[in-house]
């Protein structure tokens, strides 16, 4: 089966139907999403029943979990929380109620699905070897696959107890998954904070045990106007265009 992994939508409806878009021309089974479909950008709703209607798998992110109420918006940056809060005002009540029903972490076909991490699903960014090794010690699965980050990732060690590496994730760049333990980030979406601003995903074939990181064009103006039409912060918008 071919699994798409998209993580990190954050309201931005021109990334995530760019995505789909190209997902639907790769032959996929069935589309996985790490979390946080809310928070910075500007069409929670559309974004929220995409997933509703696409994503076989969802989780819940610390945004979507800010948007709900279960988590406080305290430990948010000012544009974070502004946007938590504004959501909260305009996102309709079926897509509400469907957010309150994701958790964040999971398991689909014995692969591990955490939206920040095996330790912490909800806050953790593994964006360091050691981290990543406290990571992999803590996950009960060979392959566990993470977002929160916005920056596509790869961490493989042999076995436990053997070092933990970093493997090239830029787009085109594969793992073989059939060997070893893995930590895996697909990037992001709707904000990636990489350098390109391209929309983030991963493919990833459970047969073969292969995962390929891919990246999508999108409407990057049309997401940044829907940002200003919702009146949030110009920084928001202004970043896509950096990816960052």
């Amino acid at each position: 089966m071919r699994v798409a992994v998209v993580s990190d939508i954050h309201a931005n409806r021109h990334a995530f139907e760019a995505v789909l878009a190209d997902v639907g021309r790769a032959r996929i089974q069935e589309i996985w999403c790490l979390g946080d479909l809310v928070g910075y950008g500007g069409d929670p709703d559309a974004c929220v029943e995409l997933a509703r209607d696409r994503a076989a798998v969802c989780l819940a992110g610390n945004h979507d979990l800010a948007v709900t109420g279960a988590l406080g918006i305290e430990e948010f940056s000012r544009g974070a929380a502004i946007s938590a809060r504004w959501t909260r005002k305009v996102i309709a009540e079926e897509n509400l109620i469907f957010l309150k029903g994701l958790e964040p972490a999971g398991e689909d076909s014995g692969i591990g699905l955490y939206h920040a991490s095996p330790r912490d699903p909800v806050w953790e960014y593994v964006l360091s070897i050691p981290l990543a090794e406290r990571c992999l010690d803590a996950a009960p699965q060979q392959v566990a696959l993470i977002g929160h980050s916005h920056i596509a990732l790869a961490f493989g060690r042999a076995e436990p107890g053997e070092p933990t590496m970093a493997a090239p994730a830029g787009p085109g760049a594969y793992a073989d998954l059939a060997r070893g333990q893995w930590l895996i980030n697909p990037g992001s979406v709707g904000q990636p904070r990489d350098g390109d601003p391209r929309a983030a995903w991963l493919l990833l074939d459970l047969d073969e045990r292969r995962a390929e990181w891919r990246r999508t064009e999108y409407d990057i103006s049309g997401a940044a106007a829907a940002i200003r039409s919702a009146g949030l912060p110009d920084s928001l918008a202004d970043r896509l265009g950096y990816g960052q």
